[in-house]
């Protein structure tokens, strides 16, 4: 971590090499990053993101599913040379496991919370996948990464104070819930150095909230026990998400108004002194989610140390969420034969020449920017309505579903009107 820290102290141009490897592999960290060294000493320049799925090197193609060049298309503006730049590897495998319940004792059969041990085969993607405005994705890294060097460096929190509290905030569809889960993959990935793996706990709000837990601060308290078991394990870094956390709020006002029980405050009071507790520990990190904003709780604002607006994409997020699904289409063959598309950038130095960029490219701008008010989650399940309603082909040229794209805009944005109209 200390290391890292000095590095960016200087001009030298810092990148990120991620490494996956097999989960059969028996290979050592050290024969690993030997060769993707290799790897890298052959291809000198990269220009952003950059990723490697096969080897001719038989010891990577064995032991290794990717190599990827992480997290540069918002820092990157020009070539850079691999020589000049120094190089952080970041090796891990993915846990298989899926997510077990966080049962307490009074009632194994309610589910207090998911977990998963991270890095997880079922995060895996998640973070590419998430298209933001330029900063988002890089600032929440940067944030998680500050609080674990203050806290390395002894910093007295009662001088300078921080809570490793998150609030993701914005309308609904617009990935929040994924980001956070993205965020904890992401981080329990770069610092696989510091940690030997993650632990991510999402906590069910419902539950907590239930009007039939007669004694359910009690339970809140127990539930966190079972989280700070997780938490003394300094090999782990510990991730807590609390989704809806508005709920916090309706379960006060609810009280207030007398029509819930005055266990209902309890509750909520004892998550909120649960999470000032936890926070004490250097290895945990706590992420939170809105959908409505005027109802978060004043309480819960103050503790957060970011609070992160997440709105629809923009033009230039959607343009890149429709590349990322036509080039998977791509790959899959159901679209066929393969063609080139460009990347918004690549479009932007271009200038939109059409001499210069393929008619496909700026077809698949035009649907962009018709597609502008669509949630994140409606846009990715454009290309599928596409398919299934204007194709009906098994295999399709992309000409042809580019043309399906636009008629599954349109027909996204009238249901969208009937809905607001009520029709």
């Amino acid at each position: 971590m200390e290391d890292d820290r000095m590095e960016t102290g200087n001009l030298t141009p810092k990148i990120h090499v991620e490494v996956h490897v097999k989960s059969d592999s028996t290979a050592k960290r050290s024969e690993v990053k030997m060769h993707v060294q290799s790897l890298l000493n052959c291809h000198s320049m990269v220009f952003g993101n950059y990723a490697w799925t096969e080897f001719d090197d038989d010891f990577l193609q064995k032991h290794v599913a990717s190599v990827v060049i992480a997290d540069l298309e918002e820092i990157v503006t020009q070539p850079l040379d691999l020589k000049n730049c120094c190089v952080s590897f970041h090796i891990f495998t993915l846990s298989e496991d899926g997510p077990s319940m966080l049962t307490l004792e009074e009632d194994e059969e309610l589910s207090a919370a998911n977990h998963w041990l991270l890095p997880a085969a079922e995060f895996h993607g998640i973070w590419e996948s998430l298209v933001y405005e330029t900063g988002v994705k890089t600032q929440l890294l940067d944030y998680v990464t500050t609080t674990i060097y203050f806290s390395d460096k002894n910093v007295d929190s009662n001088l300078i104070s921080w809570n490793r509290v998150v609030l993701l905030h914005g309308p609904p569809g617009t990935g929040k819930t994924s980001l956070c889960k993205a965020l904890a993959q992401k981080l329990s990935i770069r610092l696989s150095s510091r940690y030997l793996y993650g632990q991510f706990v999402e906590i069910n709000s419902h539950s907590l909230f239930s009007k039939w837990f007669s004694e359910s601060g009690k339970l809140v308290t127990k539930m966190f026990q079972k989280i700070q078991q997780l938490i003394d394990d300094k090999d782990a870094l510990v991730f807590v998400l609390i989704d809806e956390v508005e709920s916090l709020t309706a379960a006060r006002n609810a009280c207030q108004a007398g029509t819930e029980p005055s266990d209902a405050i309890r509750v909520v009071n004892s998550v909120l002194t649960q999470l000032d507790q936890i926070k004490r520990h250097s290895n945990v990190v706590i992420l939170t989610t809105s959908n409505v904003t005027e109802k978060i709780d004043l309480a819960f604002v103050d503790r957060a140390d970011i609070k992160q607006y997440i709105g629809p994409p923009s033009e230039k997020g959607i343009y890149n969420i429709y590349l990322s699904c036509l080039e998977e289409l791509m790959k899959c063959q159901i679209i066929y034969p393969r063609q080139q598309l460009f990347t918004m950038f690549e479009l932007k130095t271009m200038g939109f020449a059409k001499s210069e960029v393929s008619e496909h490219s700026l077809n698949l701008r035009n649907i962009a920017i018709k597609s502008k008010g669509l949630s994140g989650r409606a846009l990715r399940k454009l290309p599928f309505i596409a398919h299934a309603l204007f194709v009906k082909t098994p295999t399709v040229t992309l000409e042809r579903f580019l043309e399906a794209m636009g008629q599954a805009v349109e027909k996204q944005k009238e249901e969208k009107a009937n809905l607001v109209n009520g029709i």
